[in-house]
């Protein structure tokens, strides 16, 4: 029986798969890592293989068998030597964080390995941010955290320099681009799904969703009215923007939007050949990317991604949105 989750890594991310197995070979296992990479991209795969290798009963040529009775727990999610933990709500919580410790700290259900899972690590609180720092700094025994991520920036920099970071690279984008539209897609929905996910599946899901497509809309006659009047800009925020404010997910895809409306402008300037978010715009962008400063689109950058901390800090959705704005055409004052 062929190993899945092998024969997906190794073909999808094959440097991720040879660093590890060197480091089983060399017996150089660490006791935390960073898995850091775009939506969809695999990591939560690649986690249960590193998961399998590390707990394989016959790792064959540094590779777990993938038909031993760990190997197929482990795929099946019922090993006791693995906990994951997720996001309760919208946070992970130092409740949880400090019951993962704990459980982590005890003495195993079968020997080997412990293996804890972090998925959304940058959604930790403060609070638990801080107990799994502790952890890290005197981990106890066999134990081997794995974070996963799709926001590096977003996690702690101490947490981030105890870890070691491996980098998933993403799938090759035309592919996924005329997959979609082979599907009957649009060119220009296809594009900007695209950027936000590597999953074809939830690439298409989003493309097909009404409410998407609205909120996609919505965002560029934000960036319109930004550009032309501030109090527009508000009165948009109270309109149009209200129904994306009730959900925080909503709220973090509209700035995932909006994010990569400006990269669009940033690489128009530069001239760089990358396949845009917003190729139906390219006009309006092209307008932008020649009136606006490097240092103009910097600032605004900058507040956008400010603004996405701040929304997991569970700040006011609305009002956080307004300070935006105010922020963004501030930025547009610099010189």
């Amino acid at each position: 029986m062929e190993n899945q989750l092998n024969s997906r890594i190794a073909t999808e991310q094959p440097a991720v798969a040879a660093r590890f197995s060197a480091a089983y070979r060399n017996h150089r296992i660490g006791h935390a890592y960073i898995f850091d990479g775009e939506k969809g991209i695999g990591k939560q795969e690649a986690a249960l293989y590193f998961a399998q290798l590390l707990l394989c009963e016959q790792p064959n040529e540094d590779v777990p068998c993938g038909t031993c009775s760990a190997c197929k727990r482990v795929a099946s999610g019922n090993h006791p030597n693995i906990l994951t933990i997720e996001p309760d709500g919208q946070d992970i919580k130092k409740e949880q964080m400090a019951g993962l410790l704990t459980v982590m700290t005890k003495k195993g259900y079968e020997s080997g390995r412990r293996i804890y899972m972090i998925d959304y690590a940058h959604r930790m609180n403060t609070a638990a941010a801080n107990a799994l720092l502790k952890f890290l700094e005197e981990p106890e025994g066999d134990v081997t955290a794995i974070l996963l991520t799709d926001a590096y920036h977003m996690v702690l920099p101490t947490i981030q320099s105890r870890c070691q970071r491996i980098s998933f690279l993403p799938p090759q984008r035309e592919q996924l681009l005329e997959t979609l539209k082979a599907e009957g897609i649009s060119p220009s929905l296809a594009a900007t799904v695209t950027s936000l996910t590597a999953d074809s599946t939830r690439a298409a899901e989003l493309a097909l969703d009404e409410q998407f497509v609205s909120l996609r809309k919505t965002v560029v006659k934000l960036v319109q009215a930004i550009d032309l009047n501030v109090t527009d800009a508000l009165l948009l925020i109270q309109s149009e923007w209200a129904p994306f404010l009730k959900e925080k997910v909503d709220t973090e895809m509209g700035l995932d939007l909006l994010l990569y409306m400006y990269r669009d402008i940033v690489a128009k300037k530069a001239g760089l050949s990358a396949t845009p978010a917003y190729p139906d715009l390219d006009e309006f962008i092209t307008s932008l990317a020649m009136k606006m400063t490097y240092d103009q689109l910097s600032t605004i950058l900058e507040s956008v991604l400010q603004a996405k901390k701040q929304l997991h800090r569970n700040m006011h959705r609305t009002l956080l949105m307004e300070q935006l704005v105010l922020s963004m055409q501030e930025g547009l004052f610099v010189v």
